[in-house]
């Protein structure tokens, strides 16, 4: 399959171009990354044109301003996409859907690559009825763009749906934000500090118990694997897509 990165020159783009040209069953042939042009990741030479760009796969790894942008383009051009651009609201979602039909080569959003991450999604959801109160904590160094992560925005709307707004009891806030932003009826806390990479707990409680989920990042090479296992799966499916639990378990029969 020929798989093209959007992006290609940023951190998590240029570790997962590097990982689709180690694998036999992909090629890179292509590396999309504005102003770039003439250089080269993972072996092959950056363009800085869209309309050059000769893939069946694109991997959309580009700033959340543009990310809607790209993927019109990539749309117009019948291509498979797997979205690992952050910040994929309920609203960016609707948005993304207006365009993209359900009969139409599936658009795939990851709002995160680590498997890790995409467990500690799923058995967060799992957990959600089970307890009264639930909040996230999500760290992510201090140059991301965008708060809360993305990965945050999908946990809470995951667990959201298995929770009322009777069960949120909110404490007057002295310093406006100090609870957090409020997602799906869970309260989301970010913080951006140095030296991390990622990640999250999902912390729930009872009367008498705390129970908590929490995963890390600890370098890029951790999106590598999921990447490669969104790319394997996206061509089997139409339409939008969130989240990779499904390709995981596309991924667990074919082993």
């Amino acid at each position: 399959m020929k798989v093209a990165v959007s992006g290609a020159m940023g951190r998590l783009g240029s570790v997962i171009a590097h990982g689709i040209s180690n694998t036999n069953e992909l090629q890179l042939t292509g590396a999309y990354a504005p102003g770039l042009a003439g250089k080269t990741v993972a072996g092959i030479e950056v363009d800085d044109s869209q309309e050059k760009v000769d893939a069946q796969i694109m991997v959309e790894c580009t700033h959340p301003d543009v990310v809607m942008v790209n993927l019109k383009k990539w749309h117009a051009k019948g291509m498979f996409v797997v979205a690992g651009t952050s910040g994929f609201t309920e609203v960016r979602i609707a948005e993304l859907k207006s365009f993209w039909g359900e009969d139409d080569p599936a658009c795939l959003i990851a709002p995160n690559f680590s498997i890790g991450a995409v467990l500690m999604m799923r058995f967060a959801e799992m957990a959600s009825p089970y307890f009264d109160s639930a909040e996230i904590i999500e760290r992510h160094e201090d140059s991301k763009p965008d708060a809360p992560s993305g990965t945050a925005l999908a946990t809470a709307m995951r667990i959201g749906k298995n929770r009322t707004s009777a069960e949120q009891k909110d404490s007057t806030e002295v310093v406006s934000g100090a609870r957090g932003g409020l997602i799906s009826g869970v309260h989301v806390h970010s913080l951006r500090m140095k030296g991390l990479l990622s990640d999250q707990e999902v912390a729930f409680s009872n009367k008498g118990e705390i129970f908590s989920i929490h995963h890390s990042s600890t370098s890029y090479e951790s999106f590598v694997n999921g990447a490669l296992l969104a790319i394997r799966y996206v061509k089997t499916i139409k339409g939008v897509e969130i989240g990779l639990d499904a390709a995981l378990d596309f991924e667990a029969k074919n082993i």
